[in-house]
């Protein structure tokens, strides 16, 4: 069925005149103070919040801009795309509205609230949610890849059932794919209990299944005056999760006991001519 979906979206665009092409992978990170890009920030101090550019690292492809919270949220946060191109490098997350209005710029539309967003990491211990409470500092980094784009957080010293672990969060980009790769560990081979999810909000169309969650809707106005309905999907292994629950502002899933984890998220919108409504985004989300 992927392959058919595919084919005729491939189709559809041809016929319209658009040019279909392959992803392409960009990263982005730098302090504020300077604008500099680098490649890494090491950060005594666990919330570095909004001194970090575009609030962490960030990883894009045409579709899709996703940067990790440098704070305990553990969050993983959306800049919608076009499909046209990578814009990390030249807006910084934060286009005006000229850029987005003459220019089809994306715009920071998702909203992730108290939630870990898009395939954001917490643990569990049980009973609740814990966070990426890190005692011992930050680091952050991004970098290519032999096939696309990383960007990565570590939080040293996260306290959890009386132990103090280290938990890495990475997001990998392929460059001949839209999705996006999270893989969450714990570097000294620790087992626990991952949370992550899809979060939604009032109205959003949501659907979840064996493998798979899928939420499409209007997120509440932040940066954008007149936001615009989005897509956030995530892929998962069922023998490594729970079932799919649906609380009051997200559909988590918490894994069986394991020192790392991987899922796949996708993100899409209004702004692009491919899975640019509710129905071409689930249908995504369930052939595959």
């Amino acid at each position: 069925m992927k392959n058919v979906f595919a084919f005729i979206l491939s189709a559809v665009a041809l016929s319209s005149g658009m040019t279909v092409s392959y992803a392409q992978t960009a990263k982005s990170l730098f302090w504020k103070k300077d604008g500099i890009q680098v490649e890494e920030i090491v950060s005594e101090k666990a919330d570095q919040y909004n001194k970090v550019g575009h609030h962490g690292p960030a990883v894009e492809n045409p579709y899709m801009a996703l940067r990790i919270y440098f704070n305990d949220s553990g969050a993983i946060d959306v800049y919608s795309k076009s499909g046209r191109g990578m814009e990390l490098e030249k807006y910084r997350w934060y286009p005006d509205s000229l850029a987005r209005a003459a220019y089809g710029a994306g715009c920071d539309e998702y909203m992730v609230g108290k939630t870990v967003g898009l395939g954001g990491i917490a643990l569990w211990d049980g009973e609740k949610v814990v966070r990426l409470a890190a005692t011992k500092g930050r680091t952050a980094r991004v970098g290519d890849t032999k096939n696309g784009s990383y960007a990565e957080m570590i939080a040293y010293g996260v306290p959890y059932n009386g132990d103090s672990l280290d938990v890495s969060i990475r997001i990998d980009m392929k460059a001949k794919s839209r999705e996006a790769w999270v893989t969450a560990t714990v570097l000294d081979g620790t087992k626990v209990r991952f949370l992550t999810g899809v979060n939604y909000h009032e109205g959003a169309q949501v659907s979840y299944g064996k493998g798979y969650i899928s939420v499409w809707g209007v997120h509440p106005a932040d940066v954008s005056s007149d936001p615009k309905p989005i897509g956030g999907g995530m892929f998962f292994s069922s023998p490594v999760f729970s079932e799919p629950e649906k609380t009051g502002d997200m559909v988590r899933i918490i894994s069986r006991p394991a020192s790392k984890i991987r899922t796949r998220v996708v993100s899409a919108s209004t702004k692009e001519a491919e899975l640019n409504n509710a129905r071409r985004f689930e249908s995504y989300m369930q052939d595959k």
